[in-house]
């Protein structure tokens, strides 16, 4: 069983690799592609000596026709679209729908910390990051879309746990950790649609949770980055 489990720790270490290695390779062409179309754009207005003039009445009427219609500006409460079901091993899984929409605004969300629905358009770092300030939950359920397990904790936390866990999640790609004084309980694991309280960082369904859930099949969006979003 200790060799299954290393075997499979060790795979899951290996794919995770492989997802930041094409996640920084998938940022360095995006940046080369950047900067070639913009010199391609300069080089055309410079030879062709286009000017391009729109009125203002005709600016604004393309803005309302053509403008970011993903992004709302208000968030719908979603506390009737689902609950919690509480399995066996103490996980409890959301059951009912979590909305994946953009917001500009802020989001009620019907549990804390949430475990999903509608999100800022930008995540948090979930390289392994740990704040030690409570986070915006629009970007950190952007966080948890792209896989990440999110820690956190009160102040009832014992500090040793919270030392020890804050080092587990440096060294494990994503992964987030924060404070949190809203939550019930002193410390919490969340990943998409999933939540479970621990009693401390000994505590095996810590290593457990990880395992399933860091980048696991709850992901809406596998191999998605946990850099180049906000720092705090």
């Amino acid at each position: 069983m200790g060799s299954a489990d290393k075997t499979s720790s060790t795979a899951r270490q290996t794919r995770i690799a492989d997802m930041r290695r094409a996640d920084e390779a998938r940022e360095r062409r995006n940046r080369v592609l950047t900067v070639g179309i913009s010199a391609v754009v300069v080089a055309g207005l410079v030879a062709g000596g286009v000017v391009l003039v729109r009125s203002q009445s005709d600016g604004s009427d393309a803005a309302a026709a053509t403008g970011p219609a993903a992004t709302a500006t208000a968030a719908t409460d979603p506390k009737a679209s689902g609950t919690f079901v509480t399995g066996e091993d103490g996980v409890r899984t959301w059951k009912g729908t979590l909305a994946r929409n953009h917001v500009a605004g802020k989001v009620t969300y019907p549990v804390e910390p949430p475990v999903g629905g509608d999100h800022s358009q930008a995540w948090m770092n979930c390289d392994g990051d740990v704040y030690t300030e409570p986070l915006n939950n629009e970007n950190a359920v952007h966080s948890l879309e792209h896989g990440a397990v999110w820690v956190t904790y009160t102040d009832k936390a014992a500090e040793a746990d919270v030392e020890a866990l804050a080092a587990k999640v440096r060294k494990t790609p994503y992964s987030l950790m924060s404070p949190d004084d809203r939550q019930k309980d002193p410390i919490m694991l969340t990943a998409w649609g999933h939540q479970r309280t621990v009693t401390g960082a000994s505590d095996p369904n810590v290593d457990a949770f990880f395992e399933k859930f860091v980048q696991g099949e709850q992901t809406p969006e596998p191999g998605a980055a946990c850099t180049n979003g906000l720092s705090r």
